[in-house]
């Protein structure tokens, strides 16, 4: 029997069985459009399809003027996600990888930048609140670097019926910045006892890929994380992002005694 996959996807298919198998390594161009026709008897949209298929995958990236190249798929650490991580939208310990044999010595350089704004609350996140939609919330959004190099970015929300007023109402400003979900909302006698988080996938939109240094259409993990207090009122929640390709998630699961 023939082959009966579409020629796009056996172009895409060959090609990243050569960057796997190191025929291509990374940093190594992609043949060409004109190339690529040749050796598949394909049209030019067939051709281009295939090399979109490689970008979205995140095997490959485009460098205008110059062509598509190999990208570097190494994981570059861990994000380890535990009890005992800061309740940040980060809410993970990182390591760096030194290779594929393990993590690397010391803990990279962490910043991150936040704008907090005043919004109504979008129909999505008023249901994880439990709110109403339109009541105001207090939109806060991260991009983080670790050693330089894009790690995440996180959009997280908290009712302002609950922080309007007080010390904690900017995450990332006031004598409570930087304490984490928990340590700001005991300043104010919420006592934060449980989060939840949902990990999927999903591509990469415009915007995205340009902060975290993808292509559009890239798979990226997404994590949405909710804090309860202690009547199981949510009081705040958070979408993150990172590269898929690049950083991986490990949880620790405590069992009790």
């Amino acid at each position: 029997m023939g082959d009966a996959r579409p020629v796009y996807q056996r172009i895409a298919d060959d090609l990243r069985q050569q960057i796997d198998e190191g025929t291509l390594p990374v940093g190594a161009r992609i043949p060409s459009r004109a190339e690529l026709k040749r050796t598949y008897t394909a049209s030019d949209q067939t051709v281009d399809r295939a090399v979109r298929v490689l970008k979205a995958a995140g095997y490959a990236t485009g460098q205008f003027g110059r062509g598509v190249f190999v990208s570097d798929r190494a994981p570059l650490g861990v994000l380890v996600r535990s009890t005992g991580a800061v309740d940040s939208p980060l809410a993970a310990r990182v390591q760096i990888l030194s290779g594929a044999d393990g993590p690397g010595p010391g803990a990279p350089d962490l910043i991150w930048e936040a704008t907090s704004t005043a919004i109504a609350a979008p129909p999505e996140i008023a249901h994880r609140l439990g709110i109403g939609v339109g009541e105001p919330l207090m939109c806060t959004q991260y991009e983080y670097l670790a050693d330089r190099r894009p790690l995440q970015l996180a959009t997280s929300w908290e009712p302002l019926a609950l922080t309007k007023g007080t010390d904690v109402l900017h995450p990332e400003r006031g004598p409570y910045a930087r304490r984490g979900v928990r340590g700001r909302f005991a300043a104010i006698g919420i006592r934060v006892v449980r989060a939840t988080e949902t990990v999927a996938s999903r591509p990469a939109t415009g915007a995205e890929a340009d902060a975290l240094g993808c292509s559009p259409g890239q798979c990226l993990t997404s994590v949405q994380r909710t804090h309860y207090d202690e009547y199981d009122r949510a009081v705040e929640t958070s979408d993150t992002v990172l590269r898929g390709d690049r950083w991986r998630l490990e949880y620790t699961i405590g069992f009790g005694g």
